[in-house]
C-alpha cells in the first residue's frame, strides 16, 4: 500500500525549474522590462506613423527652404527626385518602417527636411542638456521637498496645515503654462527683473566660466520656479492626504501606545505613504515632461520643446520623429527607474511567490 505519486519527473525537470527559479523582486524587474520593451516598440512605431498622417511631404518642406527660382522644371524634378531616394519615400510604407526601425536602434534618426543635410540627432543632442537641465532638477527636489512638507502638515497640523494646504492645492492645480506666462507678464514686463529670455544672453559666449555659469542661472530662475512650484503644490497635498490615513490606523495607536518617539513613527507613516506617491509620480510624469517642454516655448528656452515648435510649424517630419522618439525614451526610462525604486522599497515585491515554486 502507498500513494501514487504520479509518474517520476525527469532529472532535467528538476534542473529546469530551479534555473527558473526567481525571487519575487526579479520578477518584478523582469515583467516591467518586458511592458516597457513593448512601450518602446510601440512609442517607435507610431513617431513612424503620425508625421505621415498629414498631407505635407519633408521632399516638399526641402524644395520650400531651397531657391528653386532659377530652376528649370526638369532640374526641380531631378531634384525631387533625389530627395525622396534620400527620404526613401519611393519605397512601400512597411520597408520604410524597417529602414526607419534599423537606423533607430543604431541611433540614426535621420536628416532633417528643413535643415538638409543636418542629421536629426546632431542637431536634437545640441538642445537636450537644456531640456535634462530644467526637467530633472525640478522634478526631483519638487517631488522630495514636497512629500516632506506634506508629511510635516500631516503629523504638525495646526497653523503650519492651515496656511500649507490651501497654497499648495491653489497652486497645484495651476497650468504650467499659465503659471510660466503669469511669471514672464509680472517679473519680465512689469518688473523687469530679467533683460531678455532664453537660457542665457544674446551677448554673452557660450563656456565654461563662472560668468557664463552665473547667466545661465540668472535665467534658470524662472523657468525652473513656473514648473517648481506647481509640482511641490500637487505632491505636498497628496502626501498630505496620505499621511492623514497612515495616522489613523491602528499600527499607529499602537506605536504611541507603547512610547515609541514620534520621530520613529513619523518615519514609518512616510515610509508607507511613499509608495503610493511614486506610483502617482509614474502616472504624472509624462504631464509634468509636456508641461516642461511647453514652458520651454513660453521663456524662449533652447530646449526640445522650442525645437518642436519650430519643426512643426516649418512640417520637417524627420526632426518631429525624432524629437517625439526622444521625449518618448525620457518618459519611459524616468518611468522605468521610477518602478525599480518601488521594487527596491516595497517589502510586498520582495515577499512575492518565485517563478518555478508550484508547491
Amino acid at each position: 500500500m502507498g500513494t501514487d505519486s504520479g509518474p517520476p519527473r525527469h532529472p532535467a525537470a528538476g534542473q529546469l525549474s530551479m534555473g527558473l527559479r526567481l525571487t519575487g523582486r526579479q520578477r518584478y524587474f523582469l515583467v516591467r522590462l518586458s511592458w516597457y520593451l513593448l512601450a518602446l516598440i510601440a512609442a517607435v512605431t507610431l513617431t513612424f506613423l503620425l508625421p505621415r498622417l498629414g498631407s505635407t511631404s519633408p521632399v516638399d518642406s526641402v524644395l520650400a527652404s531651397l531657391n528653386t527660382a532659377g530652376m528649370s522644371a526638369a532640374e526641380v524634378a531631378e531634384t525631387r527626385a533625389e530627395f525622396t531616394r534620400a527620404f526613401h519615400l519611393d519605397e512601400p510604407v512597411w520597408r520604410q518602417y524597417l529602414i526607419y526601425l534599423g537606423r533607430t536602434l543604431t541611433g540614426d534618426l535621420g536628416f532633417s527636411a528643413v535643415s538638409y543635410p543636418n542629421r536629426c540627432w546632431e542637431m536634437v543632442s545640441e538642445k537636450l542638456p537644456w531640456s535634462l537641465l530644467l526637467i530633472l532638477p525640478t522634478i526631483v527636489l519638487a517631488w522630495i521637498l514636497g512629500n516632506i512638507l506634506g508629511t510635516l502638515a500631516a503629523y504638525k497640523r495646526g497653523v503650519f496645515d492651515r496656511l500649507l494646504f490651501p497654497l499648495a492645492q491653489f497652486v497645484g492645480s495651476i497650468p504650467f503654462f499659465c503659471f510660466g506666462l503669469l511669471l514672464v507678464f509680472v517679473f519680465y514686463s512689469q518688473l523687469a527683473w530679467v533683460d531678455e529670455l532664453g537660457a542665457y544672453s544674446a551677448a554673452v559666449e557660450p563656456s565654461f566660466s563662472l560668468s557664463f555659469a552665473a547667466d545661465v542661472a540668472a535665467h534658470y530662475f524662472l523657468p525652473f520656479a513656473s514648473i517648481f512650484f506647481i509640482v511641490l503644490g500637487g505632491q505636498a497635498v497628496g502626501m498630505r492626504s496620505l499621511c492623514i490615513y497612515e495616522l489613523d490606523t491602528d499600527y499607529v495607536r499602537y506605536a504611541k501606545a507603547l512610547g515609541i518617539v514620534e520621530r520613529k513613527i513619523v518615519y514609518y507613516v512616510f515610509r508607507n505613504a511613499i509608495l503610493p506617491q511614486l506610483t502617482g509620480l509614474a502616472l504624472i510624469l509624462g504631464t509634468m515632461i509636456g508641461g516642461t517642454l511647453i514652458t520651454e516655448i513660453i521663456f524662449s528656452y533652447p530646449g526640445l520643446g522650442t525645437m518642436m515648435l519650430r519643426a512643426i510649424t516649418t512640417n520637417d517630419y524627420p526632426l518631429i520623429q525624432a524629437i517625439a522618439l526622444l521625449v518618448a525614451l525620457i518618459v519611459l526610462a524616468l518611468n522605468f527607474a521610477v518602478d525599480l525604486a518601488i521594487g527596491l522599497l516595497d517589502p510586498r515585491i520582495k515577499a512575492g511567490e518565485p517563478i518555478g515554486d508550484r508547491r
